[in-house]
């Protein structure tokens, strides 16, 4: 597959890594401990990434969408980022389904040493993004497939990647005080992924959210 690595080549490496990971693994091993399934005649995984269905081609990692008449902007078909977080599920990721417990970033292994750049990166990026728009943040949820919750001023629930789920919460601005959020994980994320990947997660959906 080709990767445009000079718009981004410090994701050059880490890619080139996973890719080789993907194609030396046992696709019907990954498939049973990851929960992904895989098609052993046609050579493809599928995949689920914020509410949008993917056929993985193995060995050789292509993506296609399995609704061939979406056009809606999907960052597992532009993004490094959200490429190496599929082979990451697929290569070691574990299938547990969530207890319905969720869990704050803080929670997480490591969570407490990587708080402050994910705060940044992803709480406080997401609260300023739409803190002052909650219409539009309801809208763009909505469009990715996402469950409304009861929580904060605007909330919703959607699904990161296959059984892993992720809880946006809301809380406008007023005159007094700023906008801010939440970000809280199913109790199942620390199974599959690293604190570092899980700010990736918010990466990829709060990008996904601005493209969309």
């Amino acid at each position: 597959m080709n990767i445009p690595y000079e718009k981004d080549n410090k994701e050059r490496i880490p890619f080139t890594h996973y890719l080789e990971e993907f194609q030396a693994l046992d696709p019907e091993t990954a498939s049973l401990r990851s929960g992904i399934p895989y098609d052993k005649d046609e050579k493809v995984f599928t995949l689920r990434m914020l509410g949008k269905e993917f056929l993985i081609s193995w060995p050789e990692f292509e993506v296609r969408r399995a609704d061939e008449t979406d056009t809606q902007y999907a960052a597992i078909l532009e993004g490094v980022p959200a490429k190496i977080m599929a082979i990451r599920m697929i290569a070691n990721g574990i299938a547990a389904a969530p207890t319905g417990k969720y869990l704050t970033y803080r929670e997480v292994p490591w969570g407490t040493v990587y708080l402050q750049q994910f705060t940044g990166r992803c709480i406080s990026r997401l609260a300023f993004s739409y803190g002052n728009r909650l219409a539009d943040f309801c809208a763009v949820m909505e469009r990715m497939g996402a469950k409304k919750l009861p929580m904060g001023d605007a909330s919703y629930e959607f699904e990161f990647i296959n059984g892993y789920f992720v809880q946006f919460i809301l809380w406008a601005g007023d005159d007094e005080f700023p906008p801010s959020a939440q970000i809280l994980f199913s109790d199942n994320f620390p199974l599959s992924f690293s604190a570092e990947d899980m700010a990736v997660v918010g990466d990829i959906t709060i990008g996904t959210m601005k493209k969309l």
